[in-house]
């Protein structure tokens, strides 16, 4: 419930971006986020089992707050299916599909394949759903790749990057988006120049992470 009426948004912009005085890559956990994700190579694919959809393409950088790069950070990535489900929810989708660790190398970069996501609704057969039904609102998330990024000498970075071609981009029902949070997902029509096996329509997102200085302290993995 504080997630849709936008209080945990609030509380995370207000004890981040300089406390709140700037924009943040802050977002909000989600109850989806695994410790243990396998880790993977620059380059590697996140995809462990048969998932259709666009081929995704994502060039990322890790920065401190004034652009300087971040070598030798943790990065967890991990987002829905392209039909709107992780995959502790899908039967259908191997253990630890479309999650993966990566370490940034000396340039603050790290980079990866994986398959485009979308959107899908928060669960609506509780409280929840019954406040969403008075104030006459949907349950829906825009389509988001989420990352949480670990370094010792910084707050644990906990970040959302949503599509703002999603229909629900300003209407989210955890209030998640910001402007900082806005990715850029291109789609491609002719195939990927390096890898034309991937097929073509195909998106590739590039987007920096920022960081700010801290304690590196892990939350609290809302699946065991």
């Amino acid at each position: 419930m504080a997630g849709s009426l936008g209080v945990s948004s609030l509380v995370c912009l207000l004890n981040n971006g300089d406390r709140g005085n700037t924009e943040t890559s802050q977002s909000l956990l989600g109850p989806f986020w695994r410790l243990h994700s396998p880790r993977v190579e620059n380059g590697g694919s996140i995809v462990r089992s048969d998932t259709p959809g666009a081929p995704l393409f994502v060039n990322a950088r890790v920065v401190d707050r004034a652009g300087h790069p971040i070598a030798e950070a943790e990065v967890d990535i991990w987002h829905a299916s392209p039909v709107g489900l992780y995959e502790n929810q899908d039967p259908e989708q191997a253990d630890m599909n479309l999650r993966g660790k990566f370490t940034t190398d000396a340039d603050g970069r790290f980079w990866f394949r994986s398959v485009m996501m979308i959107g899908y609704p928060i669960p609506t057969n509780g409280v929840v759903g019954r406040l969403l039904k008075q104030q006459k609102r949907h349950p829906y998330r825009p389509a988001h790749l989420h990352a949480l990024i670990f370094k010792p000498g910084f707050k644990v970075l906990i970040s959302q990057v949503y599509d703002p071609a999603d229909p629900h981009i300003d209407t989210d029902v955890q209030f998640g988006v910001t402007k900082a949070l806005i990715g850029n997902f291109v789609r491609h029509e002719e195939p990927h120049p390096a890898e034309p096996d991937a097929g073509a329509p195909w998106y590739s997102l590039d987007y920096a992470y920022q960081m700010e200085a801290g304690d590196a302290v892990l939350p609290r993995p809302p699946i065991k």
